[in-house]
């Protein structure tokens, strides 16, 4: 092998190796990588990206780049860039199934992704912030998450991830063909109604609201489960909205081997209607897993305690539950905690800005309880095959 034959093989496999940011995969198993050349120490690499205005185009094309000139005998480097065609598109949609048809989800009876979704009995339990945390959280830990905002009406996930601009407008998701490619934040990957809406010149709070009713809303919960390209993850949380309406319906379902953890605070008031909607998933098939109460009592710095919303409600509705079923464990308390609001409003969770905050310690445990947990894979179809 000459040396030019050996320096375009390296450049080859270095370019090969980097990572598309938005499929997460090498740009050798997505086929982007079309010809490599070396003459006289200056490389020249054609790519095709998936599609025209890639949005991680730029970065892309450094990092191939970086790739090519870190090659031993490389003094220089030419990237070509070029785009996909309809063919080659369709071919890497196909891949990325997996053998998947088209319009199917990912997540049906024999997949082994853990499908858990968060629910309340009623707004303002902070479902949301505790969701985007535990999904955060997880992640950390090493585990591939995903995280879909179902609370179509009152979306937050993009903002509570950092997922969204100064006018607090989420980023369009790329599109290749029928497939939709979640944006990441934290570590995870997100999809949400807010990342569809149109932007207007208002922006700010209240920008992009939605009025939908029950068929719209089956469609949409329908259409992330099938069209987002999530890949293989170890967990999909489902933010749920409060209540026990058409979104609850529809994944139950969509989702019955789903599993249900339930957000409560401890003042009794919440932690009544809480059990209504472990009720009704139970209803669907749908298994209870564990309760979590949030805005539990604070300890203040002279050592006081703050009980401003009561305490006992996340014990009490994991009783209830219990009672009408399986053992379902109170799995946390999570204290108030100005860390966790800060957090909210700044698009990093407080696992990540702030791990050792108590409020934070809390929802980590809760993740790890989750993660621990065993699944019953009875039933399942596992992909083994026998030789």
């Amino acid at each position: 092998m000459t040396g030019t034959a050996a320096n375009a093989t390296a450049v080859e496999a270095a370019v090969g190796a980097v990572i598309d940011p938005e499929l997460r995969r090498p740009l050798s198993e997505l086929d982007m990588v079309r010809a490599v050349t070396v003459d006289s120490g200056r490389a020249h690499v054609a790519i095709a990206l998936t599609i025209v205005g890639c949005p991680a185009a730029d970065r892309i094309e450094r990092d191939v780049r970086a790739a090519a000139a870190s090659v031993p005998g490389i003094a220089a480097v030419e990237v070509e860039v070029g785009v996909m065609t309809p063919a080659e598109r369709a071919a890497l949609t196909e891949r990325l199934r997996g053998g998947r048809a088209a319009r199917t989800s990912a997540f049906g009876p024999d997949s082994l992704t853990r499908v858990i979704a968060v629910t309340s009995g009623k707004g303002g339990v902070g479902k949301s912030t505790l969701t985007a945390g535990l999904a955060v959280a997880l992640a950390a830990d090493g585990l591939a998450v995903g995280l879909i905002d179902a609370d179509v009406h009152g979306f937050s996930i993009p903002a509570l991830l950092g997922l969204v601009d100064a006018q607090g407008f989420a980023p369009q998701p790329t599109r290749i063909d029928d497939l939709i490619v979640p944006p990441v934040a934290h570590g995870v990957k997100t999809i949400s109604i807010g990342m569809f809406l149109p932007r207007t010149d208002a922006g700010g709070p209240g920008a992009g609201a939605v009025a939908w009713r029950g068929p719209m809303l089956h469609r949409t919960i329908q259409q992330f489960l099938t069209d987002v390209h999530f890949g293989d993850l170890d967990v999909l949380l489902i933010d749920m909205p409060p209540g026990t309406g058409d979104v609850a319906i529809s994944v139950g379902q969509l989702l019955p081997h789903a599993e249900v953890l339930v957000v409560t605070t401890p003042q009794p008031a919440a932690a009544d209607v809480a059990v209504r909607s472990g009720t009704v998933a139970r209803q669907t098939g749908q298994q209870v897993i564990g309760v979590v109460e949030n805005m539990a009592a604070l300890t203040l710095p002279d050592g006081t305690v703050l009980d401003l919303f009561g305490a006992g409600g996340g014990a009490a509705v994991a009783a209830a539950l219990s009672a009408a079923g399986a053992d379902v464990p109170l799995l946390g308390s999570v204290p108030l905690s100005p860390a966790l609001r800060a957090g909210g409003d700044t698009g990093v969770p407080v696992v990540a800005s702030d791990p050792d905050d108590p409020a934070a310690r809390a929802i980590i445990s809760v993740a790890r309880a989750i993660a621990r947990r065993p699944r019953g894979l009875s039933g399942r179809a596992l992909p083994v095959a026998v030789r």
